[in-house]
């Protein structure tokens, strides 16, 4: 019976393992949009809100800008700095595991992002089987060729509108967001279905509801994607990211990324870096 417990424990942990890498996963289908700059569910059946019919432009058109907008981000944006602290806690059988880490960041046009660890705590096999395997795929997925299987496009997506929202007191200070419905082409572990949030006037993501649109494991159950995104001078970048996954075993882990302290230089600036800081808002 002991080296039959001892088998099942072995087996376990390394489910457990697979598991936590396959966020790594969840999070590549967004990371890799953030120059367009998933809790959610799929999109539900509700009746189609009202407020479509007040909507100034039509799906077709906000797919339009959004398309547009971000490739003029994408050539605009030169380098970036931020801070980032990767928290990861687990809860279920056979133990529960913690882990953080704080990152900073660097991006350079066109495609390479550098990672250097200020501190980590807690358990030594997130930190090594998940953080720093996350940190590589991020790499990976800033690859043109990557990056262009994960971009929010038509290649990728169909659309559908299914909200308009407006927000703000004043006229002056009132802005509007289109809610669209995404539907991935084909099956993938690099996209996702569910909801995005675009901004009226930047046609940029704000935010994004959703799970991936193929289930990453036989021990993935269920999982969730919440992202947020923040304007930073002229771009809009990850705010905080919280990703959820469910085993079948019972467990449940909860990944999340805030960002913070960026620096960014766009294409514009002679030589001057503009600075930028979340204040602490979405920050650990």
């Amino acid at each position: 019976m002991a080296t039959v417990s001892r088998s099942i424990q072995s087996s376990l942990h390394s489910a457990i393992r697979i598991f936590l890498t396959l966020l790594i996963l969840i999070l590549i289908l967004i990371l890799g949009s953030t120059m367009g700059v998933a809790r959610g569910s799929a999109v539900d059946s509700s009746p189609v809100p009202p407020s479509i019919t007040t909507a100034p432009l039509s799906a077709e058109q906000v797919v339009n800008n959004l398309i547009r907008k971000d490739a003029e981000r994408a050539k605009a944006l030169r380098h970036y700095e931020s801070t980032r602290v990767y928290h990861l806690s687990y809860h279920g059988f056979p133990g529960d595991r913690d882990a953080e880490m704080t990152v900073a960041a660097t991006y350079d046009s066109p495609s390479s992002k550098n990672f250097k660890v200020i501190s980590q705590t807690g358990s030594k096999l997130i930190i090594e089987r998940v953080f720093k395997r996350l940190l590589e795929s991020e790499k990976e997925g800033a690859e043109p060729e990557m990056h262009a299987r994960m971009l929010l496009n038509r290649d990728n997506y169909d659309f559908a509108l299914i909200g308009y929202e407006t927000s703000g007191v004043n006229s002056s200070d009132k802005r509007s967001q289109y809610v669209l419905a995404v539907f991935p082409k084909a099956k993938s572990k690099y996209v996702y279905r569910g909801k995005v949030w675009i901004d009226g006037t930047d046609f940029a993501v704000t935010r994004i509801d959703a799970e991936p649109a193929q289930t990453p494991s036989f021990w993935t159950k269920k999982s969730e994607i919440h992202h947020e995104y923040m304007k930073v001078d002229n771009f809009w970048l990850p705010r905080r990211n919280e990703s959820v996954s469910y085993i079948r075993l019972g467990g449940r882990a909860t990944l999340t990324i805030d960002y913070s302290n960026y620096r960014v230089i766009d294409s514009q600036a002679s030589g001057n870096a503009t600075k930028a800081s979340s204040s602490g808002e979405g920050a650990r």
